[in-house]
């Protein structure tokens, strides 16, 4: 057992609960044997990498049914619930997005040396380089309604760049194998396997992946949706909680760290736990000397932009704003905490009385997530004003609004802290009519909400007839300081797109202040130096997307149907998903 842990020094904060676990013997050969394997994955040739990709697709197809199965039952989720596409989505669907696109990536390099990059690459005014991602096929575009996607780059980074720097990890004769460690999430299925894909699969290097206590039951799950690599000893799935991720961030063939949960979770990682932890931080003297990345949530902002909403329009927008919350029972680390409005439009009041009608019609969830009633009870004691909506029995929480927060007030729990369940809040910044808004808004969401990973602005179209607007647009979108900036569409697209890179904004971060994390995960396209992606979509689509909570149809029979096509696509199967998507 390594020093730091025997003695304490070295620590995860504790789960609570009985976590099934790995012995550390167990652990000790797991991550023995993978390190003799990364040589050879890194050596692997990249037609054999695209076979296994093949085969992972059709197992994770073979297994998708019963993956999404365990989740509902975990958190309480009737099979036939409305809700009951939020595991389909994103959990196989996702994953087998990213299978399919890591594998057009690897069969691109095999034929012509680098991945290739869908869309052109063009220049901004100041000279930033962005690459159009996304649509890249004609499913895309059928699908997607209108998205479509954008990397933004590092300022300094040049055309040339981008492309040499593509697939990084492939080049150079000869490389080292390494060996990760990926500490899974506990709340969407699809993060932890997104995450162990691209250490597997654009960093080329083997992976050692730490079931989330929160979510055990995937374990089996995974290494069998993933036996291709397990079987050939290139990934290990193991079990456990703080004892066993502490054994294994310190263990000494463990070349790199991933990680996504919470800021204090980092900290323990990096710099340990207790006064000692805190004063190595308070001196920047990392605890754990090897390359750490993470992914650790965020306040997420809406900034609805005001302009000539219809009645219509809002009672859409009410509904988009729901179905973000709702999402995952609100247990996301992109669920929209604060929503951002001008103090004096006359819609203000007007969507918030939408959104209140729209919640008080969905069933509330359990609040599966440890620490969910804690942390909600906190936000409550801090704004006793807060309105609960729906009826919540022992194990649920009900959806919960705090709105008219004063923008002033800097150190408010709503803008420093995550609340991590059922419950989002509202301000008002006052402005000089929308493009000031706009330009106040960012500010706010740049500089006094706590992270950095995603925002979302919505707008309606015919504001951005006003020059103006226009303007404060495209300002706002270059000057948000967030991984993720999605425009008329929920941040979760930016997620599930699986070509974007996903994480917090890609500036190197204070270890003592990390906010939303370093570095990024999905990625597919293995970009290098990103500074952010920017996902844009429509205001208002025709018809009520599946999505939405109060949707009539069924969004879970459409999200099985989009697996299997990802499976094995046929224009065959195309009308049985259009008719499922009304």
């Amino acid at each position: 057992m390594p020093t730091a842990l025997a003695t304490g020094s070295f620590s995860f904060p504790p789960v609570t609960g009985e976590t099934p676990r790995s012995s550390l013997e167990a652990l000790e050969g797991a991550v023995r044997d993978l390190a003799g394997r990364r040589d050879a994955w890194s050596a692997l040739p990249i037609n054999r990498k695209v076979g296994l990709l093949d085969r992972m697709i059709q197992d994770v197809a073979a297994t998708a049914g019963r993956w999404v199965s365990a989740s509902l039952a975990a958190k309480g989720v009737a099979p036939d619930a409305a809700a009951a596409w939020e595991e389909w989505a994103a959990g196989p669907y996702v994953v087998m997005l990213q299978l399919r696109q890591l594998r057009d990536s690897l069969h691109a390099m095999a034929q012509t040396g680098g991945p290739g990059i869908p869309g052109p690459l063009t220049r901004r005014p100041d000279g930033q380089v962005v690459a159009r991602v996304f649509p890249a096929r004609p499913y895309d575009r059928l699908f997607w309604n209108r998205v479509t996607a954008e990397v933004w780059m590092q300022p300094g980074t040049t055309v040339d760049d981008v492309r040499s720097g593509q697939a990084a990890a492939y080049r150079g004769a000869g490389r080292p194998g390494k060996v990760a460690l990926v500490l899974g999430a506990g709340n969407v299925s699809g993060v932890g396997a997104s995450d162990l894909l691209y250490r597997l699969f654009v960093r080329n290097q083997v992976v050692i992946y730490k079931v989330n206590p929160v979510n055990d039951y995937l374990g089996p799950l995974f290494e069998e949706s993933f036996q291709a690599l397990v079987s050939q000893g290139f990934l290990r799935v193991v079990r456990g909680g703080a004892e066993e991720g502490s054994f294994l961030c310190t263990n000494p063939a463990v070349d790199e760290v991933h990680v996504t949960g919470s800021d204090k979770t980092f900290e323990a990682i990096v710099f340990g736990m207790g006064p000692a932890g805190a004063e190595r931080k308070r001196r920047n003297q990392p605890l754990l000397r090897k390359p750490v990345t993470a992914e650790l949530g965020n306040i997420s902002p809406v900034i609805v932009v005001p302009g000539p909403w219809t009645e219509s329009d809002l009672a859409y927008q009410a509904e988009h704003l729901a179905s973000m919350l709702v999402a995952n029972a609100g247990f996301n680390c992109i669920t929209p905490r604060v929503i951002v409005q001008h103090a004096g439009w006359d819609g203000r009041q007007k969507l918030l009385d939408l959104l209140r009608g729209v919640l008080g019609r969905i069933p509330v969830r359990r609040a599966y997530y440890p620490g969910a009633r804690q942390r909600f009870d906190t936000f409550r004691s801090a704004h006793p004003e807060a309105e609960c909506i729906g009826s919540a029995s022992d194990g649920d929480l009900p959806w919960t609004l705090i709105p008219g927060l004063d923008p002033a007030s800097a150190t408010d729990i709503c803008f420093t802290t995550e609340a991590f369940c059922s419950l989002i809040s509202e301000t008002g910044v006052p402005a000089d009519g929308a493009a000031d808004f706009i330009d106040r808004a960012v500010a706010f969401a740049n500089d006094v909400l706590w992270g950095t990973l995603a925002a979302t602005i919505l707008v309606h179209p015919r504001s951005m007839e006003d020059p103006a607007v226009r303007t404060a647009m495209d300002r706002a979108t270059a000057d948000l300081r967030y991984g993720s900036v999605t425009i008329n569409q929920g941040p979760g697209t930016a997620f599930a797109l699986g070509v974007t890179p996903w994480g917090g904004y890609g500036s190197e971060p204070d270890l003592r202040d990390i906010q939303s994390g370093t570095g990024f995960v999905h990625n597919t396209l293995m970009f290098d130096r990103v500074q952010k992606s920017v996902v844009r979509g429509v205001f208002r689509a025709r018809r009520d997307p599946p999505s939405f909570p109060t949707h009539s149809g069924g969004a879970a029979q459409l999200f099985a149907k989009l697996v299997d096509f990802e499976a094995s696509p046929s224009l065959r199967k195309i009308p049985a998903i259009l008719r499922a998507a009304r």
